[in-house]
């Protein structure tokens, strides 16, 4: 997997300030997207040893209150199989910061809706998160007021909630 950027103190891309890694790889290519530099699987960096420890170190001061994936997309197979080996380290790790990943794919039941985004560890990497933002961007349903996503048939799920009650329980309506 490649990642297209880091940001180590990112104040748009969840709560209080966080450590934000930007994957490369998206299928879906949404008309309007704010990050179409990283459609590309090939764009950007190595996410090697040396960028997992980068993260890591980000992660590290009191002050971060966690870990926000985005992209490209997280949830594409690829970048999904090499990142619940990282997202389990973090975890690990950092039990007391929260993880927060943006996707296009859908949230459904603890998987996600699209049977061709499920792989083996889908189910796992998304019982790690706290917060995922679900649903493909759509430029006509754009609102700039709208806290956490694009667009307003994206939802922001409180995932272990979600998870605990085998409902989409919303963490901000």
């Amino acid at each position: 997997m490649n990642y297209a950027e880091l940001k180590k103190t990112d104040i748009a891309n969840g709560e209080g300030v966080r450590v934000s890694l930007f994957v490369s790889g998206c299928r879906r290519h949404c008309k309007g997207c704010f990050n179409e530099i990283a459609w590309d699987f090939s764009y950007g960096k190595p996410f090697d040893g040396a960028a997992e420890e980068e993260v890591l170190e980000a992660l590290a001061p009191s002050f971060i209150r966690g870990l926000t994936l985005l992209g490209g997309d997280p949830f594409e197979p690829e970048n999904q199989r090499a990142l619940y080996p990282f997202v389990k380290k973090v975890k690990e790790r950092f039990p007391n910061k929260d993880i927060w990943a943006f996707t296009g794919y859908t949230y459904e039941e603890g998987t996600l809706k699209e049977p061709h985004a499920q792989t083996e560890v889908t189910r796992e990497l998304i019982s790690l998160l706290d917060v995922l933002v679900d649903g493909k961007f759509e430029e006509a349903l754009k609102d700039v007021r709208l806290v956490f996503r694009g667009s307003s048939n994206q939802r922001v799920i409180d995932v272990q909630k979600s998870l605990q009650e085998h409902k989409v329980i919303l963490y901000l309506n």
